[in-house]
């Protein structure tokens, strides 16, 4: 059994799941179809009603195997027009056309791929556990609940096929996005003393937010950690006192910083008449470069690209926050075929030629590991 990685990724990029409402279950039994037949056990994990995560595995049991990760979901096209169907899977010009094709099909297609080559070297030893996720795109929620629901088992190390034009980055900020929520009174406009101004209150509570210190020293590869006050919506019309206002924040974090602990620093910090709760919480990922298993990862990278290691990071977050936490902080990396610049864009493309290099790349990984 064999496959043509760049025709498998086509094939993944006519499955149309764009996030929302992601509809990947299709895309998920078709994986698990082709893992299926080359000897994977195969389970799928339903998020929601027609949107269902696969995790197949294969190996004896005898260790931690490597996890192999990537989500199915896509982001919508967008308003402008695209110069291509996006949901066709053309190849032309060296590259392979369509929604997803950097973001990420070919991740999965190549991981795919490699672990059906060697299958026959992964029935004996730890073997591999490959996670394609749904909902990625709007949160995660795929591998937040697959580490919830206890699906995920043992890992040693974590592999996100995320588009990085197969350069391995070694980790990403964590991500935590909170709403904060003020209420007042209503009264009319002309008495406002008779209500509660929740927009005031609000407005108080962004300014304390815009002059929050985090106290942790700068990442020497991934910065500074970041707070943005993205959104604001409160009042129902300009002539009433409103009593209600909802502000969203989005923290970016880097190692040191505890999540739970700067919730209750900024609950102190806006006060009583602010409350705050988080929709998203994925911590930071960090692997440590003088890891041996990543330089065997570096290795096989060099052999196959010919590109030196570099010690960098993604600007992005990834399954990793959920899936590295679930697993129990095993070395991870972010390396994928990718176009990082094509990510989310119109007439998004991704090369061929890297598509080939990641399946020999994986491969190498994974005979490594064994």
């Amino acid at each position: 059994m064999s496959f043509d990685p760049v025709a498998l990724a086509s094939r993944l990029i006519r499955f149309d799941t764009v996030n929302p409402p992601g509809n990947e279950t299709p895309c998920a039994a078709f994986l698990g179809d082709v893992l299926a037949e080359a000897g994977f056990r195969v389970a799928y994990h339903e998020l929601a009603p027609g949107r269902a995560s696969l995790v197949a595995a294969l190996g004896d049991g005898s260790g931690k195997p490597l996890c192999l990760t990537g989500h199915l979901d896509v982001v919508p096209l967008g308003n402008a027009p695209w110069s291509f169907a996006p949901f066709l899977g053309e190849v032309r010009d060296g590259r392979l056309w369509g929604r997803g094709a950097s973001d990420m099909k070919s991740g999965i297609a190549a991981l795919t791929v490699a672990a059906v080559a060697e299958r026959h070297r992964l029935r004996a030893g730890p073997g591999v556990v490959l996670v394609f996720t749904a909902g990625e795109e709007t949160g995660c929620e795929g591998s937040a609940h697959l580490a919830a629901a206890g699906a995920l088992g043992e890992a040693g190390a974590v592999v996100v096929a995320e588009p990085t034009a197969n350069r391995p980055l070694l980790g990403h900020k964590g991500v935590l996005w909170f709403k904060v929520r003020t209420t007042g009174v209503t009264a009319h406009a002309s008495t406002p003393e008779q209500g509660r101004n929740a927009i005031y209150a609000a407005a108080r509570a962004v300014t304390r937010l815009e002059e929050y210190a985090f106290d942790v020293p700068c990442h020497p590869v991934m910065g500074a950690p970041s707070l943005n006050v993205g959104t604001i919506y409160g009042g129902l019309n300009v002539n009433s006192v409103p009593d209600a206002c909802e502000i969203g924040v989005d923290v970016r974090s880097v190692p040191g910083i505890d999540h739970a602990a700067l919730l209750d620093r900024l609950r102190e910090r806006l006060g009583p008449e602010a409350e705050i709760t988080a929709t998203i919480d994925a911590g930071p990922v960090w692997s440590e470069p003088e890891h041996p298993w990543l330089a065997q990862v570096f290795a096989a990278v060099a052999a196959t690209t010919g590109m030196p290691p570099r010690i960098e990071a993604a600007n992005l977050f990834t399954d990793a926050g959920y899936l590295v936490p679930a697993y129990g902080h095993p070395p991870a990396v972010i390396l994928g075929p990718g176009e990082p610049t094509m990510a989310h864009k119109t007439d998004e493309w991704c090369a061929v030629d890297n598509i080939h290099q990641a399946v020999e790349i994986y491969r190498s990984i994974i005979r490594d590991w064994r």
